[in-house]
Order: C-alpha cells, then structure tokens, then sequence
C-alpha cells in the first residue's frame, strides 16, 4: 500500500477501504477505528510483531507489515 508521510496506520487503512479488523464477542459485528484519538482501544493490531499498537495513533513507515490481532495481514509494503 501507498502511504504518505505522517500518516497513522488507521488512515492507510481507511484509504484502502479497511474500514474493520475486529469483531464484536457476542454478535461478530465489525470494529475496527471508533474514537480516532487512542482512547478506546478498538483499533488494536499488530504491527512488526508488536501487539496492541494502536492503528490510530501510530505513524506508518516504509515496510511494516501489519496485521491483526489474531494473525491476518492487513496491507503490503506501505
């Protein structure tokens, strides 16, 4: 994926369409980014084997390979 400079992992993934990574316990309804500021936690992921790095606060760089918590990837070379 493209990213421009000083973007967050949440806006990348917004651009291309990803819109949720997560689902809800009970019902399986998708989450993914909710407040955008790093206060809900709902955009955890995965990124360079790091967990629980939040997609809205971290900035993208070249190379990062991010997925979810469970395993699946999300983007290629950004």
């Amino acid at each position: 994926m493209i990213a421009k400079p000083g973007q967050t992992v949440a806006a990348v993934l917004m651009t291309i369409g990803r819109t949720s990574w997560r689902s809800t316990r009970r019902r399986g309804k998708p989450r993914g980014l909710f407040c955008g500021i790093g206060v809900c936690f709902d955009c955890l992921l995965v990124v360079n084997q790091l967990p629980d790095v939040r997609a809205c606060q971290r900035a993208v760089a070249p190379g990062d390979v991010i997925r979810t918590q469970h395993g699946a990837e999300l983007g290629g070379d950004s």
